[in-house]
């Protein structure tokens, strides 16, 4: 069973959707036993990081995420709120990637929202992803790129796409509204 994190933060329909799209049985949850139990966590997001990092806090999941042994999926705000620290909000993170979250600078439209292409690194985590294939990004804010992007993408300036340390992976771009290609992401988390 897949845990689902359910902390006020939106796309948890969306994701659980996208898995059973791929015969994978999930559950939205805050349930600590429920979340450590599970056979892989996702950490869902759209919202705003420091409200995020609060309903967290609140319900003692920013304990419980740092406690998972099992493979662990950040999405969008969940890729954020798994850094050091984020400028929205001055919101400091669970510290899992060693980055910074950074607003975009207003040299182009903000936010970044549409199909943007990435560069990858040859990980199983991306095994039948092409560098240059398409995901879509809905963001204000990046994670600058550090030791644990594995995938960066280029919107004004570069930056992490897919961040990986240990058994967490997380994404800046939306893998359940990517398509085919997003499927193929998640289909290889399901299978890590």
């Amino acid at each position: 069973m897949i845990a689902i994190i359910n902390y006020n933060a939106g796309n948890t329909v969306s994701v659980q959707n996208a898995l059973w799209r791929l015969n994978c049985e999930s559950i939205v949850t805050n349930n600590p036993a429920e979340i450590l139990n599970a056979s892989k966590v996702i950490l869902p997001g759209v919202g705003e990081a420091s409200s995020a990092m609060r309903n967290l806090k609140q319900k003692g999941l920013d304990e419980i995420i740092l406690r998972i042994n099992q493979p662990f999926l950040g999405i969008c705000l969940g890729l954020q709120l798994l850094c050091k620290n984020s400028e929205e909000g001055d919101t400091p993170g669970l510290g899992i990637f060693d980055t910074n979250v950074h607003i975009f600078p207003a040299l182009r439209k903000v936010p970044h929202v549409g199909w943007n292409s990435i560069k990858k690194q040859p990980v199983k985590f991306l095994s039948n992803i092409e560098s240059e294939d398409d995901f879509y990004f809905v963001h204000s804010f990046y994670a600058s790129i550090c030791e644990h992007t594995i995938a960066e993408s280029n919107y004004i300036l570069p930056f992490s796409a897919v961040l990986k340390n240990e058994n967490y992976h997380a994404t800046q771009f939306h893998p359940e509204k990517s398509g085919s290609t997003g499927e193929q992401l998640l289909k290889n988390f399901l299978e890590l």
